[in-house]
Order: C-alpha cells, then sequence, then structure tokens
C-alpha cells in the first residue's frame, strides 16, 4: 500500500485527484499507477483502470486472475466494474469514500448476486494518509 500511497502523491502533483493503485500478483508488482483523467483527457482515467489496462498489456490477458489490487481510495462504481471483469480476486483500498465508493460507503457493487466474478474486499492500512492528501488537494483547490 505504500507503493499506492506514492502514486497518489505523484497523482497531486501532477494536479490530479490523489488516488493510486498497484496491482500485485504473488506478491509482485505487475502494474502501477494513479488517477490521469484531466492529463489525459479521459474520464475513465482512474487509477485502477490505468493499472488494469498496463497489467493486461503486460500479461498479454485481459483476465487478471489470482491478482490482487491496492488502491488509496475506496473504488467508485465503475471501477468495481472494472475489477469484476478483470478478474481481480482480491481489493485492498485505504480511505473509504463516503461521494462515489461504491464498495461499502453508497453500494455494495461488489457482492451484487448478479455478477459471475466475486472480488474479496477489505479496508486496508494508510486510510489516514490517503485520505489526508485527498483534503489537502481539495482544500487548496478551494483557494
Amino acid at each position: 500500500m505504500e507503493r499506492a500511497l506514492y502514486q497518489a502523491k505523484k497523482a497531486y502533483e501532477a494536479n490530479e485527484v490523489p488516488v493510486g493503485a498497484i496491482l500485485t500478483i504473488d506478491d509482485e508488482i505487475i502494474a502501477e499507477g494513479h488517477n490521469q483523467p484531466i492529463t489525459s483527457d479521459d474520464p475513465t482515467s482512474h487509477a485502477e483502470i490505468n493499472v488494469i489496462r498496463t497489467a493486461a498489456k503486460a500479461l498479454n490477458n485481459y483476465r487478471l486472475e489470482n491478482s490482487s489490487m491496492y488502491v488509496t481510495l475506496e473504488p467508485c462504481l465503475m471501477c468495481c466494474g472494472a475489477l469484476i471483469h478483470a478478474r481481480i480476486e482480491n481489493l485492498v483500498f485505504s480511505a473509504k469514500d463516503p461521494k462515489s465508493g461504491a464498495v461499502i460507503s453508497n453500494t455494495r457493487a461488489l457482492d451484487f448476486d448478479f455478477t459471475n466474478h466475486k472480488v474479496q474486499y477489505s479496508q486496508g492500512p494508510f486510510a489516514e494518509e490517503s485520505s489526508n492528501l485527498l483534503k489537502q488537494f481539495f482544500a487548496e483547490k478551494r483557494l
């Protein structure tokens, strides 16, 4: 999760909402990235989506079975769908997202009965650090 937080700080420095993510298989980092919707002019360029794209290319497979994603903020509904379609096994996120979070905050998208794959999830370490980075970013935007 430290590496995901490092990626969130890179997003912050690029004037993007500071969310970072990594994807591992057997404790080896396969891909890492951060939010880039502003710099890429792509509303789908969330940290999770960027990492899934990078990992799928690296592995030459759109299915990322037996993988774990670590992300600094609870994923939104779009990213939950991507986690399911990519067949990611485990998700660990730091800070809850009361506005857009779709894992536990506003809905339980990873628990829907109609999906063909179940992603195991938990809230993990660095919640306070991730939350503080986001609060600092948005406080600076309001100045």
